[in-house]
């Protein structure tokens, strides 16, 4: 079992940045792939982006790129969303997942979801 806890959400205002932290325990850290997705209101979960078990390859959606970066710290059992340029488009719940070995866009992929933590931009 491996238990993932995000934090990190919160109120920010449209161009704020804001970074989200996925803190994971349970089995090795470094042999599990990290992806973060989202789900805003009324609409299905979506992939947000993804992250190789040593953090060097990495993979987002088109809507995020160039804006959202996805990073790891292996010692300290952490993966990361930096956001800028947040857009009220971005407003949703974010959830960390992980997966053996690949990564991937794939949300059925992924066997260990978080809690979600929420965020909201205004216009």
């Amino acid at each position: 079992q491996v238990q993932l806890v995000e934090s990190g959400g919160g109120l920010v205002q449209a161009g704020d940045s804001l970074r989200l932290s996925c803190a994971a325990s349970g089995r090795t850290f470094s042999h599990y792939a990290m992806g973060w997705f989202r789900q805003a209101p009324g609409n299905e979960r979506e992939f947000v982006a993804t992250i190789s078990t040593g953090g060097g390859n990495t993979d987002y959606a088109d809507s995020v790129k160039g804006r959202f970066t996805i990073s790891r710290d292996n010692a300290k059992n952490t993966v990361y969303l930096q956001m800028n340029s947040l857009k009220p488009e971005d407003t949703a719940v974010y959830y960390c997942a992980a997966r053996l070995f690949s990564a991937s866009y794939a949300q059925n992929d992924y066997d260990y979801w978080g809690q979600g933590t929420q965020v909201t931009v205004s216009s």
